[in-house]
């Protein structure tokens, strides 16, 4: 085989191979990708149990369970920038466990009066610490797992006030979180309540501890 015969098969020998890669490997166009990605992302969904299977609520026993609250507390005198703890305890008065014993606490914010604000809600207490491990999907609701009977569970908030005046905190207890497990008090009485909470303008006085070097606000 000549020189120029080898150069020719392998011109043609290349043109072969990369022929072949491109049919190998497609290549997808935008409009394509838009019109697979959907189906990707709903596949994606039903492997992860997303969109799909079972109700949430499918293990959730239904029925009612008897509960008492038996330590309800909030501080009525507040000011701003001061922590404080609220307190919810609830014990399992009846003969079955609960599967999910849960509170809810409205209140820690409140619709605005402005209408300029993009989020007409604004925070009157921060949360700076909500019950260890209760955290849910759900807004203002806190979970502390299973109660079995004569059980408690205190449900325990660390929250500093930024928002001075006069304001009430609803909570409400659970006994699950899709609604099929009911809590009731003796009497079928709802297991819920309110504070209602005076929050001072003034700042507490805070002083320097000469033995520690700590922080201490008055009337801790």
């Amino acid at each position: 085989m000549t020189h120029q015969n080898r150069r020719v098969h392998s011109r043609q020998f290349a043109r072969a191979e990369l022929w072949y890669v491109r049919a190998a490997v497609p290549v997808i166009t935008s409009l394509a990708w838009r019109a697979v990605a959907p189906c990707a992302a709903a596949a994606a969904l039903i492997l992860s149990g997303c969109g799909g299977g079972a109700r949430q609520d499918a293990s959730e026993p239904s029925g009612t369970f008897r509960v008492a609250v038996v330590d309800a507390s909030f501080p009525a005198k507040q000011r701003l920038a001061t922590p404080q703890r609220l307190v919810i305890a609830v014990k399992n008065t009846g003969k079955r466990t609960m599967p999910d014993v849960a509170v809810t606490v409205d209140s820690f914010d409140a619709p605005s009066a402005r209408t300029d604000l993009a989020d007409a809600q604004r925070p009157v207490w921060v949360v700076d610490d909500g019950p260890a491990g209760g955290t849910t999907a759900y807004t203002n609701t806190w979970a502390l797992g299973s109660l079995r009977p004569g059980q408690i569970r205190r449900f325990t908030w660390q929250v500093t006030a930024v928002q001075p005046g006069t304001h009430t905190v609803k909570w409400q207890v659970a006994a699950g979180l899709n609604g099929k497990a009911k809590a009731t008090l003796a009497g079928n009485r709802a297991p819920a309540g309110s504070f209602t909470v005076d929050v001072s303008e003034q700042p507490a006085a805070s002083r320097v501890d000469p033995k520690t070097g700590a922080v201490v606000r008055d009337g801790e």
